[in-house]
């Protein structure tokens, strides 16, 4: 992360602080005025609530642009599918593994931790009075859906109308993601089939807007030291301290779970398929953990990253060069960990109940979606709000967690980073076990 990145990290917690504490201010005061509370309150509806809507329209705005052309451009890169050879099929496998577990344990984590619950029923019907709309019906009607059909499910992820349901039927809701994911896998393979010049090109034209999509984030971050303690002090002010009690417990189980996947599933990784002790493994990678935290990016962590595989490590120069260099762009699980519990935090905190069966679909999306996550800070929140989208729940919900966006950032990147180097050493093991 560059310096401007580190000093708008701080910019963003500064503002998380204020927010949260002149609401605590705010709600002291108004036990004695239940005027000026009420003030406050019209206050927030009417000039700090549209605001914040600006910072999170922008995001809005790249949702689906970003994520066509991410895990379109992510497939196509790979060149011709059927040339991949066994080492490419030892990656991918340990990638979507990876990244499957991360989000299986974030899960776990909140389905046991339930962050969300801390709010009271009242508090939560009047977050969804105030940001349900859709969302709302969405909950109204979910007992009374049909179970899940063949059909249905081919009618979900394939719709007749592929660019009416993409765009929505109207300005107030975000389109759907999961045909435009299909879609976007289905370029990609065709794409990665194309003759390499025409590939190329097809590369360069998703890229650039990828970049432009980027580049609007980018703008949208710069709103982000105003706009997070508008709307923390709005969240506060209407709804009292147990939103910041949710916060807190949902922020200290991501990073539990983070270093559990880190230092333990994948202690056992290196057990098991490598001779490799895990402890001084991650002696000795160690530098390069701190690189990714204190940088909170895996392609500037990349140089380091590579030095160490080749050096402290000692791993074949072809396999390095191949596992971590995609792994930086393709193995982010600790990204994926952190949108599933990010969207299952959001619905729990509006009271949207998720079945085992949706939280299975929660699973394999966020794994997919965080292949699309731009490389910069604050990258994963439009496909986090694509997520929200999709399970009904409402996208305004991410403004709740942007506070502690930044230091959970840095935590992810140090996974998606750690594990990078433990599939780099577990598929030069295989490597050199298949070479005999």
């Amino acid at each position: 992360m560059a310096e401007t990145d580190r000093t708008l990290s701080n910019r963003i917690m500064a503002g998380l602080t204020i927010g949260a504490l002149a609401g605590v201010v705010t709600l002291l005061i108004g036990r004695g005025q239940p005027a000026f509370l009420e003030f406050m309150k019209d206050v927030s509806t009417s000039t700090l609530d549209p605001f914040g809507q600006v910072f999170l329209r922008l995001l809005f705005f790249v949702v689906i642009p970003l994520v066509f052309t991410s895990l379109a451009a992510g497939v196509a890169q790979l060149g011709r599918l059927d040339r991949l050879g066994p080492l490419a099929g030892r990656t991918f496998f340990l990638f979507f593994l990876n990244m499957a577990i991360a989000v299986a344990l974030g899960l776990v984590m909140m389905n046991v931790l339930r962050p969300g619950d801390h709010l009271d029923a009242s508090a939560k019907t009047m977050l969804m009075d105030e940001f349900g709309g859709v969302a709302r019906k969405h909950v109204a009607t979910a007992a009374a859906a049909p179970a899940v059909t063949f059909s249905g499910l081919v009618e979900m992820f394939m719709p007749k109308n592929l660019f009416g349901a993409v765009m929505g039927h109207s300005n107030a809701v975000l389109g759907e993601v999961l045909p435009l994911i299909v879609f976007a896998l289905l370029v990609g393979v065709v794409g990665a089939g194309l003759p390499e010049e025409r590939r190329l090109r097809l590369l360069a034209a998703l890229d650039l807007v990828s970049e432009l999509m980027t580049g609007i984030v980018r703008l949208a971050l710069r709103l982000a030291p105003f706009a997070v303690p508008a709307m923390i002090y709005s969240v506060v002010v209407k709804v009292g301290l147990d939103i910041l009690v949710a916060l807190g417990v949902f922020a200290l189980g991501c990073l539990g779970v983070m270093l559990l996947h880190l230092f333990g599933t994948m202690s056992l990784w290196l057990k098991f398929w490598t001779v490799r002790r895990p402890l001084e493994f991650f002696r000795d990678v160690r530098s390069v953990l701190v690189t990714a935290f204190s940088t909170s990016s895996s392609n500037a962590t990349l140089p380091a990253g590579l030095e160490c595989a080749k050096g402290a490590l000692g791993l074949r120069p072809g396999v390095a060069g191949f596992v971590l260099p995609l792994g930086a762009t393709m193995n982010m699980s600790g990204t994926a960990l952190y949108e599933g519990c990010v969207v299952l935090f959001v619905a729990q905190v509006f009271g949207v109940d998720l079945s085992v069966g949706q939280q299975l679909t929660l699973l394999l999306l966020s794994v997919l979606s965080a292949v699309a996550v731009a490389g910069i800070p604050g990258g994963s929140l439009p496909l986090i709000a694509g997520l929200l989208v999709t399970f009904g729940i409402p996208p305004e919900g991410i403004g709740i967690v942007l506070g502690v966006d930044r230091i959970l950032d840095m935590s992810r990147s140090t996974v998606n980073v750690g594990c990078d180097l433990v599939a780099a050493a577990i598929v030069d093991a295989q490597e050199t076990k298949a070479d005999g």
